[in-house]
């Protein structure tokens, strides 16, 4: 049984990996949320329960169940099983979703959320459900009282995608909304 994933950030983005069959999801009861943690001075984005909300995003394959790639990119997370939770219109049977452990997340803290991750979120968003699917985005994550660090010069980020004028100011419009 090929085990999948559902990605709600940066993996919605197709062009920051190659995971095969990749395709809209949903994921009932949960939203998106900013979180501190020890491991680093930027923000995390990752998932907490929250009945009667969703969000959407993709799942896909992960061939062979070789999950060491995708653990090492999530690492700071911990892989959950999101397989009842997940709608969706693959053949999967076995979807887990990445979220920072309850225990690991800080109320606290001088961190701040990239610029360059953001604009790779909101780019992905844009392309797989369209500018209304870009604000839902930002609809559906909790935490944007965190400041931003522009390091748009100079991604931080590792998987930082070279953005259109029209991508950069659909980020730069949305995030003016909810700071």
């Amino acid at each position: 049984m090929t085990p999948w994933f559902f990605g709600y950030g940066s993996l919605v983005n197709r062009a920051t990996h190659s995971y095969p069959q990749a395709q809209a999801a949903t994921l009932t009861g949960w939203r998106r949320v900013w979180v501190r943690t020890e491991l680093r001075d930027v923000v995390f984005l990752s998932i907490h329960p929250a009945p009667g909300h969703s969000i959407d995003g993709l799942i896909a394959s992960v061939p062979n169940a070789d999950w060491a790639a995708l653990d090492q990119r999530e690492s700071g997370y911990a892989r959950i099983d999101a397989t009842h939770h997940v709608n969706h219109a693959a053949p999967a049977n076995n979807i887990a979703a990445y979220q920072v452990p309850p225990e690991q997340q800080r109320s606290s803290g001088d961190h701040r959320i990239l610029l360059s991750y953001l604009d790779v979120v909101v780019q992905g968003f844009a392309r797989e459900f369209g500018q209304a699917g870009a604000e839902a985005f930002f609809a559906t994550t909790d935490g944007w009282d965190t400041p931003v660090l522009d390091d748009r010069a100079a991604p931080l980020y590792p998987r930082a995608q070279n953005l259109s004028a029209q991508e950069r100011a659909l980020t730069d419009r949305l995030l003016a909304q909810v700071q």
